[in-house]
């Protein structure tokens, strides 16, 4: 019972809620899904998504309602920010431990949820305030409402309804694969199972009502308001966005295999050792386990993604969780039985390398010319990281040996006390250059009353988060192009200018605020304008005063 409350309850509070501000928002993404929603609030318009002052529909609005409720609970910082993502990536710990604990039993729920929790990828994705985490909960609920509907021969309407609903909040998260990553994966599953005719109890009239009642008014409404909402949302967002490289996101078909391995991380480092021991060979693949429908769920996902001609990393979120409770199960078998000391030498070399090559990573900022870290400023900062990746190849097996249990628990802790030790040089490292928040705070400062500042070159949502004034944008309009051309021609000339445009504003004003990254965009300023001052920077952030 104490290990349960451990791994179900104090280490996900700890890590997935109680750390959320331990780092500040990192651009563009967390900025972004965190000023959508601040501008939800001070709008009140909860139905078009609004990305610095412009329309952006680019994604459904769930997780943007529900950090606007957080910010109205909590106000509006970086733990309010992540809370709702936090709540889903602990969530996705518990629909883990219950599908254990179905499959099988409660220890290996318990190991699932907290082989899970201590993934480095539900661990890095976990705590950012993006869509994928959330997507993932819904998705993977609704899979497993369908699929415990399925093995209920039909009985239990509830499960059905629930998968109804699961994939409509999945679709309000991040469209359509919302709905057809479900119904894609249980349909295969029957199909390979041989049982087509099972196909038919997906089908339900009220679950259809349940599906269209939970999305449909706020596609009715952002389409009453925003008359190109279907085709931009449902063709460039959803058909183009997959079929074609108009996001410029492509990559090899094996693109995710290193990172799955990575984000398996440190568990994948033990299977070895799990899987060649004394483990009870016969129930490996003759448990109770559905071999067929947690295959097929990790087979669909990754090749649905590696045949996407737009790749990025957490798009392979929904794939961790049935990957846990393969893991979990193993781990199970594994541990509280004995093991030899020839065996434990023999499978030990995985864990090995993956210490070495972790604490070399950790090492690897001190040599980056960008990045002026000295070792005095470093060091301290990774000791403990160090540390933990040095007892977690020793620990386990010294405690195995002694009590013949605690193997998995051992590993377990020292996992999450290496995650937890990474924030502080991670905070360290990435913030200067990732993190609107240091410049946001030298404007605050150093901003004379009353002026507008500018941002030349990039677009930091987290300026206008933090700061909370609207800065006009020169050049990098990107993902606000969309918005930008529906603006009055008097609001898009302001606030969206062209290097040319800016100069000559510039020249007319002939005092002008500006921020920027980068000293070869400082270096351009300087070839156009007579005098640029250099209030603050931090080596890649620069707060200027431009004078003609």
């Amino acid at each position: 019972m104490k290990v349960k409350l451990l791994v179900l309850l104090v280490v996900p509070l700890f890590l997935y809620i109680m750390l959320l501000p331990a780092m500040p928002l990192m651009e563009p993404d967390e900025a972004r899904y965190s000023h959508i929603p601040s501008l939800m609030n001070s709008t009140g318009d909860y139905v078009t998504p609004r990305l610095h002052h412009v329309v952006y529909l680019e994604k459904p609005p769930l997780c943007y309602w529900a950090t606007a409720l957080s910010f109205k609970i909590f106000g509006e910082n970086d733990f309010s920010s992540r809370l709702f993502v936090g709540l889903c990536a602990w969530g996705c710990i518990i629909l883990v431990y219950c599908i254990g604990v179905f499959f099988a039993d409660e220890k290996t729920g318990v190991y699932s949820a907290g082989v899970l929790t201590t993934f480095l990828f539900h661990f890095a994705f976990g705590r950012l305030n993006i869509l994928d985490i959330p997507l993932a909960f819904f998705v993977c609920l609704a899979i497993w409402a369908g699929y415990r509907y399925i093995e209920k021969g039909g009985r239990g309407r509830a499960w059905i309804y629930l998968f109804y609903f699961a994939s409509a909040l999945a679709f309000l998260t991040k469209g359509l694969i919302g709905i057809v990553f479900p119904f894609a994966i249980l349909i295969l599953w029957l199909l390979i199972s041989r049982r087509w005719r099972s196909v038919f109890m997906l089908f339900s009239p009220v679950g259809v009502i349940i599906l269209l009642a939970v999305s449909c008014p706020w596609i009715i409404l952002v389409q009453k308001a925003n008359e190109d909402f279907l085709w931009f949302f449902f063709i460039h967002e959803h058909l183009l966005r997959y079929a074609t490289d108009a996001c410029r996101r492509e990559g090899p078909l094996y693109y995710y295999v290193p990172i799955i391995i990575a984000g398996t991380l440190p568990w994948c480092a033990f299977l070895p050792e799990a899987t060649t021991g004394n483990t009870n060979k016969k129930m490996l693949f003759r448990g109770d386990i559905d071999w067929r429908f947690l295959l097929t769920w990790i087979v669909f996902m990754f090749a649905f993604f590696s045949l996407s001609s737009s790749k990025l990393i957490p798009y392979m979120t929904p794939l961790f969780l049935p990957l846990a409770i393969i893991f979990g199960y193993v781990f199970s078998l594994y541990d509280d039985r004995g093991s030899t000391q020839r065996s434990r030498r023999l499978v030990l070399l995985p864990v090995v390398i993956q210490s070495c090559i972790l604490i070399i990573l950790l090492f690897v900022p001190l040599f980056l010319a960008r990045h002026t870290i000295t070792a005095s400023e470093w060091l301290p900062r990774i000791a403990l990281p160090i540390l933990a990746l040095i007892l977690i190849v020793f620990v386990p097996g010294i405690v195995k040996r002694r009590w013949g249990k605690g193997w998995f628990l051992s590993i377990y802790l020292l996992s999450a006390l290496f995650m937890a030790s990474l924030f502080p040089p991670a905070s360290y490292f990435l913030t200067p250059y990732k993190s609107a928040y240091p410049v946001s705070q030298a404007i605050k400062t150093m901003l004379p009353p009353g002026e507008e500042l500018f941002q030349y070159g990039i677009a930091l949502y987290g300026i206008d988060f933090y700061s909370k004034i609207r800065t006009p944008i020169v050049d990098d309009f990107g993902e606000l192009s969309f918005g930008i051309k529906r603006l009055p021609s008097n609001e898009r000339s302001h606030y969206f200018l062209t290097s040319e445009d800016f100069f000559r504003l510039c020249r007319e004003k002939g005092d002008i605020y500006c921020v920027t990254k980068y000293e070869r965009r400082v270096a351009r300023l300087k070839e156009e304008i007579p005098e640029v001052q250099i209030i603050w920077d931090n080596g890649a952030y620069f707060l200027l005063r431009l004078r003609c």
